[in-house]
């Protein structure tokens, strides 16, 4: 290799690493443990990994939809796929010790707030209990260097402040997800302190606002609630149309979890607990999001408000990112409008039977590019 392509590489990264952005080939070669990988972010995120050339292992429930991204995208093509419950310490330990990997990164849990009404003690065992379980294996282990927890923008208490929170607000989350969710920073905290306080493995706790792109098929959410109701050409139900959330595409929280993954390891006072969310532009209404993805549609699409008076969800929910911005000098690149774009383009690959898999590592490509882009000041 001559010394101008070293140069070259060298300036890539340096501008990676100064607009925030994970250096992908970073994770060729390493042993990487994914907990909820058939989910929505779990399948991005191994794609991500998998086309880099990482040496995945997953372990998770079965996909939860019908459709879902995981099967639609071959992700287990590229990876090796367990199906397990997070909650069962014995099976886990069993694929973790055979996997023996360098970097975990959990996002098994039970993500949705009204189904946390309905199954309370799931949602805990799930959420608290499966982080417990993810971390007993880390501590068991001599391979592991860099862990994170990814967990969400609901843990705080929510005061329906005008500002974002941030990450030293008391977290206190009000609703048996949200609440869950918090037990599990906290269990992460303690594990932390208690037994990797020498730095010899680096834990982060990740809080993501709400995220959209291709492939989210969940039920109640609201951007596959618009999907649905646009191939069928009936009007989207909205229930809470004033609710202000962070609304993001999924590539840019799993950048942010894959760079620090990243750079704790090459350096563990990286570890902590961060933010991940959209500027204070793109933290819009739900109303507002839909009008973006009926604009995106086209094909006279449209909704209506029908306020259900459902179980208690935060009316206005935003985050504070300064810390993700000032310690790795990460800024989101997508715009909402973006983000929306990206995933009816998706979207309408999938409708006409394309390949969605090329789609997906297109939009892994462009959203690095994008971001390359925003540091070259171009």
């Amino acid at each position: 290799m001559g010394n101008g392509q070293c140069a070259v590489e060298d300036m890539v990264t340096s501008l990676e690493a100064a607009c925030g952005l994970a250096d992908l080939g970073f994770f060729a070669g390493k042993r990487v443990f994914v907990t909820g990988h058939t989910g929505f972010k779990g399948s991005w995120l191994c794609k991500m990994l998998c086309d880099v050339g990482a040496e995945v292992t997953g372990f998770a429930l079965e996909p939860p939809t019908d459709p879902n991204l995981f099967q639609i995208a071959g992700i287990a093509k590229g990876m090796r796929s367990v199906i397990g419950d997070v909650r069962d310490l014995d099976a886990l330990s069993m694929v973790f010790a055979d996997a023996k990997p360098e970097i975990v990164l959990h996002l098994a849990a039970q993500p949705l707030v009204r189904e946390s009404y309905a199954s309370p003690r799931y949602t805990y065992e799930t959420n608290v209990m499966g982080t417990v379980n993810i971390l007993e294996c880390v501590r068991k282990s001599d391979c592991v260097r860099s862990v994170v927890n990814v967990t969400t923008d609901k843990v705080y208490r929510n005061n329906e402040w005008e500002w974002g929170y941030r990450e030293d607000d008391p977290l206190d989350g009000f609703d048996p997800y949200s609440n869950s969710k918090s037990c599990s920073e906290l269990v992460t905290h303690s594990y932390k302190s208690s037994f990797f306080a020498d730095g010899s493995v680096a834990i982060s706790t990740v809080r993501a606002g709400n995220v959209i792109g291709g492939g989210d098929f969940a039920v109640d959410r609201i951007v596959p609630d618009c999907i649905r109701a646009a191939m069928q050409g009936i009007p989207v139900v909205v229930r809470n149309p004033y609710s202000v959330r962070p609304y993001q595409h999924v590539l840019e929280p799993l950048h942010a979890y894959l760079m620090i993954a990243q750079r704790q390891w090459e350096d563990s006072s990286y570890a902590g607990c961060y933010n991940v969310g959209p500027d204070d532009c793109d933290c819009i209404t739900t109303g507002g999001l839909v009008d973006l993805v009926c604009a995106a549609w086209g094909e006279d699409m449209s909704w209506t408000n029908r306020y259900d008076g459902g179980p208690h969800e935060a009316g206005f929910l935003k985050l504070d990112c300064s810390r993700l911005k000032q310690v790795f000098g990460w800024r989101p690149r997508w715009s909402i409008a973006d983000a929306v774009e990206r995933t009816i383009e998706w979207t309408r690959v999938w409708q006409r039977g394309g390949d969605v898999a090329a789609c997906m590592s297109e939009q892994i490509s462009a959203f690095g590019e994008s971001k390359m882009s925003a540091a070259k000041g171009y």
